[in-house]
């Protein structure tokens, strides 16, 4: 009767261990696993990271990958994923690329999530349409910013010079440099400027000062003359030992830690607004941000509001009503939005944005105060870019500003080359 028992005792037990892993199968297959890719500075991971874990609290059934990749590293991985079909569940993209990436099929279209798994009720129309291509939204944008200057005033009021309130104008800018050059620091290896020719948005607000954009109807928008005029500016500095040199410069990976002013070669970076809480966590003096060189009172500033960066849902997911979960708590949560504060931009949604202005430190005031101060200054958003708008920059606008600083090309050369391969580059969305 005990063996009985016993038989009966291990067959229940058997049993039981069945059910109990049954339920285990059932509570695996129930997990949903999301994948987030980004790029950016160590203070966007540690703000991104805090976020998922929100989420994760939230949602405890949806586990959440997330992964920053630095640097041009970024884009390499984003293409060799493209090629495998296996691009991330959510990757962030911004408005030069959007555009790119849609257009090549990486991106879902989100408009059949609106309204459900994604409420953009709090977001201005205009602030949606941001991230619409050719009427289909491809994406969600995280945050409002612009392009600008970013400065030690201190360094420079050391040299006898200053930014103006406004808007400096390009000669006021190399006057600026030779006077830095003569009552400076006597630093090693330390200007005023970089050596901006290189800085596709910088040349992208240079044109748009002078009536002309950076890419229009799915091609360049300027031609040799133009870019001879750009090109000459810039080497006249170089030329002059008043910018940043092309050893130091070709270090810049159009990363915050990679910038002559980050790595103490320069008192003035180029960058967008957003990126001014990284570049203070990285910089011991207390950093101005103004607007980037201009033509004169009166004339167009070539700034325009854009969304600082953007989530895109893979058009593989196999979760993608998941992934516009996640991307609905990232930008309508209260609590996300304070984690994230500015450091992608101005938060895009109402309620968030209310939230969130209270708390700002300085460093995040002086960004909302820098994107307030840009209203009535603005031209219109531009078109979206064409497919190859990415490559141009890192391929094409790059390599031959380089070339040109190092002597290897002759101004003329330079702008013929910038014409001729960015209009074999860039083709136009089918």
């Amino acid at each position: 009767m005990q063996m009985i028992d016993r038989r009966g005792f291990l067959v229940t037990a058997a049993l039981a261990g069945l059910v109990a892993a049954a339920g285990g199968f059932r509570a695996m297959a129930a997990e949903t696993r999301l994948r987030c890719v980004w790029w950016g500075s160590a203070d966007r991971n540690k703000r991104t990271n805090e976020v998922i874990a929100l989420y994760q609290k939230a949602d405890p059934q949806t586990v959440v990958s997330g992964e920053m990749i630095a640097g041009s590293d970024y884009w390499t991985k984003l293409a060799t994923s493209m090629a495998g079909r296996n691009v991330a569940d959510i990757f962030q993209l911004e408005p030069s690329t959007i555009a790119d990436y849609s257009g090549r099929g990486a991106c879902m279209e989100l408009d059949q999530f609106v309204g459900s798994a994604l409420d953009l009720s709090n977001f201005g129309k205009s602030e949606i349409d941001l991230c619409r291509i050719d009427g289909k939204l491809y994406g969600v944008g995280l945050g409002l910013n612009s392009f600008c200057m970013m400065y030690d005033a201190e360094a420079l009021k050391e040299a006898g010079v200053s930014m103006p309130a406004g808007q400096i104008t390009w000669t006021a800018l190399a006057e600026l440099a030779r006077d830095f050059k003569k009552n400076g620091p006597a630093k090693r290896n330390y200007w005023a400027v970089p050596y901006g020719a290189r800085y596709h948005y910088v040349f992208d607000v240079w044109l748009r000062q002078r009536g002309k954009l950076l890419f229009q109807d799915g091609t360049i928008g300027f031609n040799k003359e133009d870019a001879k005029e750009w090109f000459a500016y810039w080497e006249k500095l170089r030329e002059d030992k008043l910018c940043v040199s092309a050893d130091i410069q070709t270090r810049d990976d159009n990363t915050i830690e990679s910038n002559a002013l980050t790595l103490g070669n320069s008192a003035i970076g180029f960058a967008y607004s957003n990126q001014l809480v990284g570049y203070q966590a990285l910089n011991k003096k207390a950093l101005s941000i103004g607007m980037l060189p201009g033509e004169g009172e009166g004339k167009p500033t070539g700034h325009y509001y854009r969304p600082g960066l953007i989530w895109s849902i893979s058009s593989t997911s196999t979760n993608p009503e998941a992934a516009a979960k996640f991307i609905n708590f990232f930008v309508n949560d209260v609590d996300a939005g304070k984690v994230l504060g500015v450091e992608r931009g101005v938060p895009p949604a109402k309620k968030v944005r209310e939230a969130v202005l209270p708390s700002l430190n300085e460093t995040e005031r002086k960004t909302v105060d820098y994107i307030e101060s840009l209203s009535g200054k603005l031209d219109p958003y531009p078109e979206p870019a064409p497919i190859g708008a990415n490559e141009f920059d890192r391929g094409v606008m790059r390599p031959i500003a380089d070339s040109l600083a190092f002597g290897r090309a002759s101004v003329d050369e330079a702008a013929q080359n910038l014409v001729d391969t960015g209009t074999r580059t860039l083709r136009k969305r089918g």
